[in-house]
């Protein structure tokens, strides 16, 4: 038998928005009010640790009233026909919601906690709100398990590997603008098909990229079924 090909999807803010939660470049880079530098940076931390605390608590609110869309269900169903790998900007569990079962965030998860001296201390959180006492193994509080800006993004490597072993790569609902994530398209070998999934124009990072121009909802699940069909 044919060993099963090799997918990569690299998804992005554009596919977790359509299921209606809003991204740092929605409003010329504030969000809720804030900019990212009051929350989402290692300074903002040290500084107001509990405004940054109340924002990823709202942020975690929002993620679990929505639910997966379109581009987040046709991601699983490759799971069908081929070896799937996610690699994922977003910090939702959307995808895991949908069925996708081997997911990489490579900006952590917001539905978990980390030690805020020591990046190998997660812990899940239960509720919508971190609680102001917990305290990691090291007696350090909780902070969000998300990479802020300014942080260096460690599964980097790890999402570089699986990209350069890939037969096929799918980028959808991003505009490769954020890096070092950006540059996970060059790691793609010279023989890998490569499609971006975005309704915008889009500079494209190498030759012979395929560009659906649409959005990731009506993209991803024709793209699928496109695929799906032409191994039956």
């Amino acid at each position: 038998m044919k060993p099963r090909e090799r997918v990569v999807v690299f998804t992005g803010a554009g596919v977790s928005a359509e299921s209606g939660l809003r991204t740092f470049r929605d409003g010329d880079g504030l969000w809720e009010e804030h900019r990212l530098e009051d929350v989402a940076t290692p300074e903002a931390w040290s500084r107001d640790p509990e405004l940054v605390l109340r924002f990823y608590d709202e942020r975690r609110t929002q993620v679990r009233k929505a639910v997966p869309n379109a581009a987040h269900l046709a991601i699983a169903a490759l799971q069908d026909r081929f070896e799937v790998d996610v690699v994922t900007q977003n910090i939702d569990d959307l995808h895991e919601r949908a069925g996708s079962e081997r997911v990489l965030h490579l900006h952590g998860e917001i539905l978990m906690a980390r030690s805020s001296v020591d990046p190998g201390l997660r812990y899940p959180i239960m509720e919508d709100r971190i609680p102001r006492d917990a305290r990691c193994a090291k007696g350090s509080p909780w902070r969000p398990d998300v990479v802020w800006f300014g942080e260096p993004v460690p599964l980097i490597p790890v999402a570089a590997d699986l990209v350069a072993r890939a037969d096929r790569l799918v980028i959808v609902g991003t505009s490769l603008q954020v890096w070092p994530a950006a540059g996970l398209v060059h790691e793609a070998g010279p023989a890998a098909m490569v499609v971006l999934i975005d309704p915008g124009e889009v500079s494209l990072p190498r030759p012979g990229i395929r560009h659906i121009k649409t959005k990731a909802s009506s993209g991803m699940p024709e793209l699928a079924l496109e695929w799906i069909r032409s191994i039956d």
